[in-house]
This record gives C-alpha cells, sequence and structure tokens, in this order.
C-alpha cells in the first residue's frame, strides 16, 4: 500500500511511476557487497499523499477505527482464529509455478509463527525492474514475501511476476491504477479490483487473496465491495520519502517486533538495495521471514495491522 505517491502512477511501459514494494533476492556474495549498482533507471519520485489519505499506520487505524474496530492485535488474532490450536494444520501458502515459467518454487518446512519469531516484509506497487534483484536477496535466505502488485504493471512485466510466484512468493491486489479507493464509486473499486485479479490470473493462474488499497486509504464503502482481507502495515519505512537505503534499513530495523508487517516499495532502488542489511539484521536476531497468509496461519483477518502471538510477548 503506498502512501506516498498518488501523483505518479504505477511502473507503466518501463516508466518508473508510482509507488511499488518487490523484493528481490541474491546470491550470499551480493548481499555482503550491498549490490550497489541496479541496472534500470531510478523511478520517478514520490509526490506527497493526496489530502485525507492515511499517512502513516497510526492515521490509518485512526481512520478505521470508526467503522472497523477489531484492528488491534488482539482482535487481529481474534478475527483470524489463526493462533489456535487449528493453526499448525491450517493451509499455508502454496507455491504455485506460473504458466509458461520452468522454475518451480522449491518446498519448505511449513512454519508456525506462534511459536518462532516472524515478520512479513511487503512490497508494493511492482512488479517492476528491479523485481527480479529483489527476489535474488530473498532466496538467499530463504525468505518469502508478499507483493501487492498494481494490475498496469502486471501487464508490462508479466515474466518478473511469474517469477515471482514461481519462487514461492504471495501475491496481493493493489489496484489497477493506485488510486485513493475511497474517491471512487462502488462500481469503480470493483473495476480496479476486478480488472488486476483478471491480469494476475491470466499471467500467473492464480487469483490474489489479499488486497492492500493505497495510500492505506479505506472506508465501509471500499469494504463492502470485497470480501478479502484488506492489508495495512505495522511498521512503515517510508521509503518513498527517504531515498537513502541505510535510512530505510534503519527504520525497519528499529521498529520491527514479532509479528510485524512491513511496508516497502520495490519500484525505488534505494529499498531494494536496503533489503540485504534488513534480512542479515533480523535473521541474525532469530526471524523467519514469511508471507502474510503464513503470518496468520493461513487465515489473516479482515483487516490486518501487524500479528503478534501471545507466546512470543
Amino acid at each position: 500500500m503506498d502512501i506516498g505517491a498518488r501523483a505518479h502512477p504505477p511502473f507503466l511501459g518501463g516508466a518508473g511511476r508510482g509507488t511499488a514494494r518487490t523484493v528481490a533476492t541474491a546470491v550470499l556474495v551480493a548481499l555482503t557487497c550491498g549490490a550497489s549498482t541496479l541496472a534500470a533507471p531510478s523511478p520517478a519520485a514520490h509526490a506527497a499523499p493526496p489530502p485525507g489519505a492515511a499517512t502513516n499506520t497510526a492515521a490509518n487505524a485512526a481512520a478505521s477505527t470508526t467503522a472497523y474496530a477489531a484492528t488491534s492485535t488482539a482482535a487481529n488474532r481474534a478475527a483470524s482464529g489463526a493462533w489456535g490450536a487449528a493453526a499448525t494444520g491450517a493451509p499455508g501458502v502454496v507455491a504455485m509455478s506460473a504458466p509458461g515459467d520452468r522454475t518451480e518454487a522449491r518446498s519448505r518446512p511449513r512454519v508456525d509463527c506462534r511459536h518462532v519469531k516472524c515478520v512479513a516484509l511487503t512490497f508494493d506497487d511492482g512488479p517492476g525492474p528491479y523485481t527480479d534483484t529483489l527476489l535474488a536477496y530473498l532466496a538467499a535466505y530463504h525468505a518469502r514475501a508478499t507483493f501487492f502488485v498494481v494490475g498496469g504493471n502486471v501487464v508490462t512485466y508479466p515474466r518478473v511476476l511469474r517469477r515471482t510466484v514461481a519462487a514461492g512468493h504471495e501475491i496481493g491486489n493493489h489496484t489497477w491504477s493506485h488510486p485513493d479507493l475511497t474517491r471512487l464509486s462502488p462500481a469503480r473499486v470493483r473495476s480496479q479490483l476486478g480488472r488486476t485479479d483478471q491480469a494476475i490470473r491470466a499471467v500467473t493462474g492464480v487469483v490474489p487473496r489479499l488486497v492492500r488499497p493505497p495510500y492505506g486509504a479505506l472506508n465501509a464503502t471500499v469494504r463492502r465491495q470485497t470480501g478479502r482481507p484488506m492489508v495495512l502495515w505495522s511498521v512503515d519505512t517510508l521509503d518513498w520519502r527517504y531515498r537513502s537505503s541505510a535510512t530505510v534499513a534503519r527504520r525497519a530495523l528499529r521498529a520491527v517486533r514479532p509479528g510485524s508487517v512491513i511496508l516497502f516499495h520495490d519500484i525505488h532502488p534505494t529499498t531494494v538495495r536496503a533489503i540485504p542489511r534488513v534480512l542479515r539484521k533480523l535473521a541474525g536476531r532469530g526471524y523467519r521471514f514469511v508471507t502474510v497468509s503464513e503470518l496468520f496461519g493461513g487465515r489473516p483477518p479482515r483487516l490486518v495491522f501487524n500479528a503478534a502471538p501471545p507466546d512470543l510477548h
């Protein structure tokens, strides 16, 4: 969910537009070196958030609680039922091979986030020219992430999205053109989500189970247009504002807790270059990198900010 780039549409036709968060994984050597150069040109800078759009987690929570009171960690757990005994046997995120892509995701043991430290890295606005690099970084740490993709970018970078799905990452719907959904009619909200679902399915054979509204902006009207979980975040790196890899990594590492959902945009090369440090430091602290659905034992609540299993307090 992009909180700082309404004026810029997503990547279309190779030009940098909007806010995107995708993760690229690289070999351990690249992680150590920090991947100082990226071939693709830097995307256009994010604009300030649109008037009235939520700009941070606290603002999102405040804006949402009027219609949706279950935004706390406890409410998330109650709504999802993911932390009960059934969670261990709940279906996890299944890695699927995409049509036309020979790469198969490697299976891994199910992660029980009630008993281990988990964190969900999320990337918005892609796929884009830096996503493959991010995928390489993630692979080096056996990390899974969630990518909230923009429909217009899906049709521009279909092979990148297929590789993302084949690697076992989760895909979420981030609308077709990244508008503030609270300013649209119900029919246009459904169109934004429906067109993106169709594009993702055409490319990968997968229909996304999660939605992230651009800017974190949502209201009762938006919520009524889909029954899927709306995924916000608990850690905002503000990477659209701070085009510094060191700053982005520092913000992520300083605020993370077990169960955190961290917001990144993979359309920024500075963000992608920050990921090796984030992965290295968090792995050193004992964290496991999971998808949003895995974080909740396969059953996310209707409104997601974070998940903090009581066993980890």
